[in-house]
């Protein structure tokens, strides 16, 4: 297990009991890690809680990697987050917005003329970034990754599946291929420059949080695995190509702890590190519960989403989040891995991740477990 230290995070720590918070429950979210290790679901994994602008656990288990030789993960291991990369990218839409140059009620074709093509030309930001878009199964070839002209022209190609604003249904990367597309249009810059440079460096999470990992940091990025005929694999994600692609709806990496910084940044009003990048109007409206009880066609039930993270809401059950966690509770999972999340309530903040893409239902449950531990650990209000 990587020690970690104040130096090695991007904000400061103390310990749990002076956040309020328990430490025998996160030392359980530890012991549950580490049988999950034992028991074959992943090779490795990080965890992180945060309060108050300050960290109070980061804990890193195991390997990054499988075989004869197995690779063991360190304080500064990058993970995939999959799509919990979504927040991370609207967030840039976000700002936009606070600059006055977008509106959630623009439509697409209002920046990206072509999108119109298809029958898409009235779908607009928001019924696009709260999964209302239409063309869920849309997809790009990989060799748009670098090309991003021809990812442009893909994108505006998309078909419609049917008609946008008329249901919930969960768009796994092509709302946010087409909200790449957007911001680099709007900016005139590649969106992962304008992520790097607007969003994270100013917060000081750049070395933490990647969306297109550059050279110098491809050797700090874990392998994700699945499993096939029963069997852990590594998998055709744990390429230089992939995590140099920054694609923005499921290929960012990060470790736990920046991802945990960045939902502090959101709870406290967009600051973090005493710089300010979002106004707290735009994180109100955007981690707002949008949809309300409408099932998520894509996930089987209410998903409560926002303009990038979905929120808890009052339903029986929710995905990740934590049955427990207050109603505003807001944030992403990532495919059969992860999930972060923030409680306005409590202003905790939690990070899960692991490198394997684990099967349903042992996948949600272990979710659920996970989150209720965090949030049962929150001791003082």
């Amino acid at each position: 297990m990587a020690t970690f230290t104040a130096d090695s995070t991007a904000i400061g720590m103390e310990s749990p009991g002076s956040l309020g918070l328990d430490s025998g429950k996160l030392d359980q979210i530890e012991q549950l890690m580490k049988s999950h290790i034992s028991d074959g679901h992943y090779p490795g994994g990080q965890f992180a809680i945060a309060r108050n602008g300050k960290l109070a656990r980061v804990t890193t288990l195991g390997d990054t990697t499988i075989g004869d030789s197995p690779v063991p993960a360190v304080d500064s291991t990058l993970w995939l987050l999959f799509s919990q990369t979504k927040v991370v990218v609207t967030s840039a839409i976000w700002k936009l917005v606070d600059q006055g140059v977008l509106r959630f009620a623009d439509q697409i074709s209002d920046h990206v003329q072509e999108f119109s093509r298809n029958g898409k030309g009235e779908i607009t930001v928001f019924e696009l970034l709260t999964h209302q878009g239409g063309f869920p199964g849309a997809t790009v070839p990989s060799e748009a990754w670098a090309d991003h002209d021809l990812l442009r022209r893909a994108v505006c190609d998309f078909s419609l599946e049917w008609t946008p604003g008329s249901r919930v249904n969960y768009h796994g990367t092509a709302a946010h291929w087409v909200a790449m597309v957007l911001i680099e249009a709007i900016t005139g810059r590649d969106y992962r420059d304008y992520v790097r440079e607007e969003i994270l460096e100013p917060i000081g999470l750049s070395d933490q949080i990647f969306v297109g990992v550059p050279e110098d940091a491809q050797a700090r990025c874990s392998d994700i695995h699945a499993f096939e005929d029963g069997a852990m694999v590594s998998t055709e994600r744990n390429t230089h190509e992939w995590r140099a692609a920054g694609v923005p709806g499921a290929g960012g990496y990060a470790t736990a702890h920046g991802m945990a910084a960045f939902y502090q940044m959101i709870l406290a009003g967009g600051v973090l590190n005493g710089t300010r990048i979002l106004s707290p109007r735009v994180i109100q409206f955007a981690t707002r519960n949008h949809t309300g009880d409408r099932v998520d066609h894509g996930m089987g039930m209410p998903m409560h989403r926002g303009i990038g993270p979905h929120v808890r809401g009052y339903t029986p059950t929710i995905r990740g989040l934590g049955t427990i966690g207050s109603p505003s509770t807001f944030g992403h999972g990532g495919a059969g891995t992860s999930y972060s999340w923030g409680d306005p309530e409590s202003g905790v903040s939690f990070t899960y991740i692991s490198n394997c893409m684990a099967p349903e239902p042992w996948h949600t449950i272990r979710l659920d477990k996970i989150s209720n531990l965090a949030h049962a650990s929150i001791i003082e209000m």
